[in-house]
């Protein structure tokens, strides 16, 4: 079996956690690949079309192939997996509208030739079987042995943090009031942002690092108290939850706004807190701000939980089994 794994890019998050992560174990499992980015330009498409005769399978990471393509490749034999993990048949959640007639017909003829269907969530899955009966769920995973638990300390500063890219830094700051709310109640508090791009505070400590790659662990292990607020719409439906699982990773107590695979993730008041209002976020963030304890405690069942079935090395035989056709 020869694969060809076709990615947005090998520095886009999606790629890099849904593919490129995985190559130790298609070596280990003896599967012949390659991964290459999105051809861009035309002549680009015609030199992967030369050299995708010596492949069997053709795994398509979250945007849709041209129709031409397509056609193509069917004619030719292969067989195509489509895999994606944002809910790509509606518009983000800055948009004013979410419905896209564009992007339901682009997905829908996407999974018409597709053989097999990869979401990476439910709710991505139940859109996917409106046009296709092969959908299989599989998570945006963790490496469980990058991810190891972090020390517990008592500090004086409880370091509030949010880990994300420029994609996602609207729902940070459409929660500012919240973070100026805990500044002015607790003085000891300070936010973390790792990021690409930052917002800025009054009231509110905090703590601007750009995201690394080698470093991000070191960050996150820093964090008492790490947050992912969203906002419950269609397109927030379809998130996959990867911060989360960072924060879980390394035993970090954490509070979501209940959307999605949050709600699978994270039991409220067992491995963290959900929040629906922004009064619920400043109240479920002050009972972790003031209960060390519960923090660890919370982080230590969540990383349990992150270790059954959303690291790496939990996914891997699933995935390798679907590649195989099993």
């Amino acid at each position: 079996m020869k694969i060809s794994f076709l990615i947005q890019g090998f520095n886009v998050a999606a790629s890099r956690y849904r593919v490129i992560q995985y190559q130790q174990f298609f070596q280990s499992n003896k599967i012949q690949y390659s991964i290459r980015e999105f051809p861009k330009k035309l002549n680009d498409w015609f030199e992967y079309i030369k050299g995708i005769k010596s492949f069997d399978t053709v795994f398509v990471q979250r945007k849709r192939l041209p129709l031409p393509v397509l056609i193509y490749l069917k004619r030719k034999g292969k067989r195509i997996i489509y895999d994606f993990d944002d809910a790509v048949m509606f518009r983000n959640s800055l948009a004013k509208d979410p419905y896209s007639l564009r992007r339901r017909l682009s997905f829908k003829r996407m999974l018409q030739y597709t053989d097999m269907v990869i979401a990476g969530n439910n709710f991505l899955k139940k859109e996917a079987l409106k046009y296709h009966k092969y959908v299989r769920v599989l998570p945006t995973p963790i490496d469980g042995e990058r991810y190891t638990q972090k020390e517990y300390r008592k500090n004086e500063i409880i370091n509030i943090g949010w880990i994300g890219d420029h994609g996602s830094i609207h729902y940070m700051e459409s929660y500012k009031d919240v973070w100026e709310e805990i500044g002015k109640i607790y003085k000891n508090v300070l936010l973390t942002i790792i990021c690409d791009t930052f917002i800025e505070t009054r009231y509110m400590k905090l703590k601007k690092v750009q995201w690394r790659y080698e470093t991000e662990i070191e960050e996150l292990k820093k964090l008492d108290i790490g947050v992912m607020p969203l906002f419950n719409d269609l397109w927030s439906m379809g998130k996959c939850g990867y911060k989360i699982l960072q924060y879980m990773g390394v035993g970090v107590a954490s509070v979501c706004t209940p959307v999605g695979i949050n709600m699978d993730v994270v039991e409220d008041g067992v491995n963290g807190f959900w929040a629906d209002t922004k009064r619920d976020w400043i109240e479920k963030l002050s009972i972790l701000i003031e209960d060390h304890n519960l923090r660890i405690n919370m982080g230590k069942r969540g990383r349990e939980k992150v270790s059954e079935g959303y690291t790496v090395q939990a996914c891997a035989p699933k995935l390798i089994k679907w590649l195989r056709g099993d």
